[in-house]
């Protein structure tokens, strides 16, 4: 699902007829936040909108964030893998 060199995955928005929509990037984020990595919780200090998730192959740490947060919904979402020590520090809930 994700290879292993890879570290992070960053979701567009495109224009369509009538809006936008999200690139394959986008729709990729979502099937893996939805359906392949397991979800261990999110930021306190976000307000929910950073997530801390974990590829269940190789163990990595990868963050769901929405760094356009000045558009409508936080933008686009992204993916960024994150070393464990710092997801230790920002995510303690999800190791105790």
């Amino acid at each position: 699902m994700i290879d292993s060199n890879e570290i992070e995955i960053i979701g567009k928005w495109i224009e369509v007829p009538g809006g936008v929509d999200g690139d394959t990037n986008c729709k990729r984020v979502q099937e893996l936040t939805r359906g392949y990595l397991t979800n261990l919780g999110t930021s306190p200090e976000s307000g929910g909108w950073e997530t801390l998730f974990r590829d269940p192959e190789d163990g990595r740490f990868w963050e769901q964030v929405y760094s356009e947060s000045h558009m409508h919904g936080g933008g686009p979402p992204s993916l960024f893998v994150l070393d464990e020590k710092v997801a230790r520090a920002k995510y303690p809930a999800s190791f105790e």
